[in-house]
C-alpha cells in the first residue's frame, strides 16, 4: 500500500466519521475553530486507527519511514521535541493518522457540508 493509498484510507475513514457524527449530531460538523478541533479529536484521538502490533506493520509496510519522518516533523513543530514511541509500530500509525487527519480534515468537511448543501438544492428542485 502506497503512502497515497494509506492517505486516502484516512480521507475516507473521516468521511464515514463525519456522516456517523452527522447522522448523531448534525452541529458539531463545522469548519470554524475552535470546532474543528474537537471534531479533529474526537475522530482521531478518541480511540485507535489501527490495534495491535502485527496489524501496525503490515499497514506500515515499505512506507514506515516516511510516516516516522512526518511524526517527527510534526511533533518538532508543535511540541519542540518527539513524543511519540518510533519504536512501537501501533503508536506510528495511529499518530500518523492524526497528524494526516489534521491535514485533511478541514477539506473533508467542507466537502460534506457542500454535497448537503447539493442534495438539499436537488430535492426543493424535484
Amino acid at each position: 500500500m502506497s503512502i497515497q493509498t494509506k492517505r486516502q484510507e484516512i480521507i475516507d475513514f473521516a468521511k464515514d466519521r463525519i456522516q456517523e457524527i452527522y447522522d448523531f449530531n448534525p452541529e458539531k460538523l463545522t469548519t470554524e475553530l475552535p470546532d474543528l478541533y474537537d471534531l479533529h479529536h474526537e475522530i482521531f484521538n478518541t480511540s485507535y486507527y489501527i490495534v495491535g502490533r502485527y496489524q501496525a506493520k503490515e499497514w506500515l509496510g515499505a512506507d514506515a519511514f516516511d510516516c516516522i519522518y512526518d511524526i517527527q516533523e510534526y511533533e518538532n513543530c508543535h511540541f519542540g521535541q518527539v513524543t511519540t514511541d518510533l519504536s512501537e509500530p501501533e503508536k506510528v500509525v495511529n499518530m500518523y493518522v492524526y497528524v494526516v487527519g489534521e491535514e485533511i480534515l478541514e477539506d473533508v468537511v467542507t466537502e460534506f457540508l457542500e454535497n448537503l448543501d447539493d442534495d438539499d438544492d436537488s430535492e426543493e428542485v424535484a
